[in-house]
């Protein structure tokens, strides 16, 4: 075993890393994790904004956001909106409805929402 190969062993993917921190920042809230979430249950969960995009949907432009909790990730959608004050890359925010699937992920529209403060732990 080289160096580079006992270096490589020791050290965890950022990915998993970062899984970590999210999972450590949400357990105090006791919600739902999103890797254990169904579809058409009624639930609460939380997650950090990973992606944002603004897609037409039959015309009307959405608000598109996935958020993830370490566990797994979500789709929250804003029918109508260009854009949700408050709502930014990065931020965490606790999202509570009804999700559906589609396709391969799992979709929250027009949810109720609120925004954790930013550098919360």
């Amino acid at each position: 075993m080289g160096l580079k190969d006992a270096f490589s062993s020791k050290v965890k993917p950022v990915r998993e890393l970062d899984a970590e921190r999210l999972v450590d920042r949400f357990a105090e809230l006791r919600l739902q994790p999103l890797g254990e979430l169904e579809a058409r249950d009624r639930t609460k969960v939380c997650g950090e904004v990973k992606r944002m995009t603004i897609k037409p949907r039959s015309g009307i432009p959405s608000t598109e956001i996935v958020i993830n909790d370490g566990t797994g990730d979500a789709t929250v959608i804003f029918s109508g909106r260009r854009h949700v004050a408050g709502i930014e890359h990065g931020h965490c925010i606790i999202v509570e409805g009804v999700a559906y699937a589609d396709a391969n992920r799992l979709v929250f529209l027009n949810p109720k929402y609120s925004l954790l403060p930013i550098g919360d732990k």
